[in-house]
């Protein structure tokens, strides 16, 4: 294909590299279908810019190709800086990637003093009801379990129970929004329970609308996990309990971690809901280098071809900035600064 046919295919997904801005269960029966609410935005990339006339920059750019269903790419080198995006400005369902926040959120709670991951709350069970038949849909309280197994269930196994139990214990939604935009990062919107969010699921197809609900963009999430790896908000003990269980994860055996080289560490956090799948995660090398990046995947077919989508655009990022030329592909530069 040549550079002409290159060129329109990036400029129709909108590729871009502009800074990034400063929370299911162990088999696929019970991965959570997520987030799912009115879209208000057709399939239109948003940050676009015409500078992608690197290999690298083209092939994420055909591995994302969105013509059938968004497709939102971001990531970041963390020892260079050096970072790219696919519709990373644009809004996605965070489905249980948002998880992660829930979790970092409770956990500077205990960094204060203010809870304990010692401290028992109750799994809240989902009490069977119509779908959009009351604002927040009914749980009871189930097992008594303490926070540090809750937060377990929770990123490595996505159990939705266990995340309405530290939702509670937190005080909500907006208690975890608050957290995300004092760390800086504002593209990231948590609206519902979870036990809500999987009763409403299929309200709309995300691969063509969108929502700003329930939502974040994929440079959104990339800040999150570079600031988070880095121990910017919480402390060294916090950090590690939080980055040493996304290590655990035991959902998306078929995404990120799929085609990458068994001696990569992967800690990371799915997401799946009505037609759309994504995988969010930190990726260390065998020589320490560490990348960031997020994936989010709409429409495609099925769910196997979204996750076949994932792993192939996860082996690529790796590749690329894993390669000794990889500073000569990507030009774009990253502020440490916080």
């Amino acid at each position: 294909m040549g550079l002409g046919n290159f060129a329109r295919i990036a400029a129709t997904l909108g590729l871009a590299f502009a800074a990034v801005a400063p929370a299911q269960a162990g088999d696929d029966t019970i991965e959570v279908a997520f987030d799912t609410a009115l879209g208000t935005e057709l399939r239109a990339p948003r940050d676009y810019t015409p500078d992608y006339d690197t290999p690298f920059e083209r092939q994420i750019a055909q591995l994302a190709d969105g013509s059938n269903g968004r497709i939102g790419v971001a990531a970041i080198d963390l020892a260079t800086g050096e970072q790219l995006a696919v519709l990373g400005d644009q809004r996605f369902p965070m489905a249980s990637t948002s998880k992660i926040a829930v979790a970092a959120a409770f956990l500077e709670g205990v960094d204060q003093g203010r809870f304990s991951l010692t401290s028992e709350y109750p799994l809240l069970l989902p009490v069977n009801s119509q779908p959009f038949s009351s604002p927040v849909a009914p749980v009871r309280k189930g097992k008594y379990l303490q926070a540090r197994e809750l937060i377990h269930l929770m990123l490595t196994r996505s159990s939705n129970s266990a995340t309405d139990a530290l939702l509670a214990a937190v005080g909500g939604p907006n208690v975890v929004n608050d957290w995300v935009n004092r760390a800086g990062i504002t593209e990231y919107n948590l609206t519902r329970d979870i036990a809500t969010l999987v009763r409403d699921d299929g309200e709309i197809d995300p691969a063509v609308q969108i929502d700003t609900r329930d939502s974040a963009t994929p440079k959104a999430m990339v800040q999150l996990l570079r600031g988070l790896y880095q121990g910017r908000w919480l402390s060294p003990e916090s950090r590690d309990f939080l980055i040493r269980t996304m290590e655990e994860c035991r959902t998306g055996t078929r995404r990120i971690p799929a085609n990458l080289p068994g001696d990569v560490t992967v800690a990371h956090k799915t997401g799946s809901l009505n037609n759309t799948s994504s995988d969010v995660g930190i990726l260390t090398a065998p020589d320490g280098r560490t990348i960031a990046l997020a994936i989010y995947v709409t429409g495609q077919g099925s769910r196997l071809n979204r996750e076949h989508k994932i792993a192939s655009i996860a082996r690529a990022i790796y590749d690329g900035y894993t390669s000794k030329d990889s500073r000569q592909w990507v030009s774009a530069s990253y502020s440490s600064a916080h």
